[in-house]
C-alpha cells in the first residue's frame, strides 16, 4: 500500500475522528501478565532477545498508513512512531532498536519468538491470548468495507446489502472474521495471503468488496484504488470495542513493562497525538447495520 509522498502527507494531515472507531482514551485491554515494578522495568533489568537491543517484529510489506515507504526503521507512520515512543519509554534510543520481519500468519503460535514485541495491526482476542501475550491496546479500531464505484455493493446501506456481494479479506485477520460473523455473506468470502493481493483482486473485479481496518480502507479508497470508495463500517461483534495491541511471547517477562509504556503514552496524550499526525479522518464512513 505504497504511493507518492505527497498523497501520504495529504492524508496524514487529517485528524482521526474518535467516534468512528471508539474513544482513543477509553481505557486499555491487557491480556498479559499485568503491571510490573519500576525496578523490574529498568532498561538493564529487561530480559531481551538480544542484550542491549530492543528487537521489534512486523510483517513485510509494512503498509501505509501504519508505516511509510515499507521501512519501519524510519519512525514514520503510526505504528512505527508508536514503536519508537514505546522504546523511548523503556529507555532505548532509536539507535538501540532493530526490526525483524515476522509474517502475520506465523504470530499466533506457542513457539519461541525472535522479537521482544511485534506491532502489526494485531487485534486483541481471547482466542489469540491463549497462545500469546498482548499489551494493553494502543489503538481502538473498526472494520470497514472498501469497494470501487462500479461495484454492485458500492451503494450498500446495510449489512444485508453487503451480504449479497463477493467479499474478501486477508486470511487469519479479524477483518475476515467480521465478514463471517457480522456480514454473513451468501457467497463464501475469499481469503488472501495479504492485503496487496486482496487489493489487486478488488481492482480486477474478482471481488466486490474488501474488508480491512478503517484507516487502511480510507487510505486504499483515497490513494491506492482507482475509483475507490469506503462503503461503510462494520459494527463490532456484540457491540464491544476492538483494539490493536503489541504481541509478545506467551508469559513474556516484558509484557507488564510494555503495557506500562503503552498506558503511559495514552495518559500523556502521545497516542492521540500520533493518531492525529498519521491517521486519516473517518470521512463520514457510516456504520452499517
Amino acid at each position: 500500500m505504497r504511493t507518492t509522498r505527497s498523497l501520504l502527507v495529504l492524508l496524514a494531515g487529517l485528524t482521526l475522528t474518535a467516534t468512528a472507531c471508539a474513544p482513543a482514551d477509553s481505557g486499555s485491554t491487557s491480556t498479559g501478565s499485568g503491571s510490573a515494578s519500576a525496578d523490574a522495568c529498568a532498561k538493564d533489568a529487561l530480559k531481551l532477545e538480544t542484550a542491549g537491543t530492543l528487537t521489534i517484529g512486523t510483517d513485510k510489506p509494512a503498509y501505509t498508513p501504519w508505516f511509510v515507504d515499507d521501512t519501519p526503521s524510519n519512525g514514520k507512520g503510526f505504528e512505527s512512531a508508536v514503536a519508537y515512543a514505546i522504546a523511548e519509554k523503556l529507555g532505548f534510543a532509536a539507535s538501540e532498536v532493530t526490526w525483524t520481519v515476522v509474517k502475520f500468519d506465523s504470530l499466533f503460535s506457542p513457539k519461541p519468538t525472535t522479537f521482544d514485541f511485534d506491532i502489526n495491526q494485531i487485534s486483541i482476542t481471547d482466542e489469540r491470548a491463549k497462545v500469546v501475550d498482548f499489551s494493553s491496546g494502543y489503538y481502538d479500531v473498526a472494520q470497514a468495507v472498501v469497494a470501487t464505484k462500479t461495484s454492485p455493493i458500492a451503494g450498500a446501506t446495510s449489512l444485508a446489502d453487503l451480504a449479497k456481494g463477493r467479499l474478501g479479506a486477508a486470511v487469519g485477520t479479524t477483518s475476515y472474521d467480521a465478514i463471517l460473523n457480522q456480514i454473513k455473506p451468501t457467497t463464501k468470502p475469499s481469503a488472501f495471503p495479504d492485503n496487496d493481493k486482496a487489493k489487486l483482486a478488488l481492482s480486477n473485479g474478482q471481488i466486490d468488496g474488501l474488508v480491512v481496518d478503517l484507516p487502511t480502507a480510507l487510505y486504499l479508497a483515497g490513494v491506492e484504488i482507482e475509483g475507490g470508495v469506503v462503503v461503510g463500517q462494520v459494527p463490532n461483534a456484540g457491540g464491544g470495542g476492538e483494539q490493536f495491541g503489541l504481541l509478545l511471547e506467551k508469559d513474556s517477562p516484558l509484557t507488564g513493562c510494555v503495557t506500562q509504556a503503552v498506558d503511559a503514552l495514552r495518559a500523556d496524550g502521545t497516542l492521540k497525538k500520533l493518531e492525529t499526525q498519521w491517521l486519516t479522518t473517518s470521512d463520514g464512513a457510516k456504520v452499517l447495520s
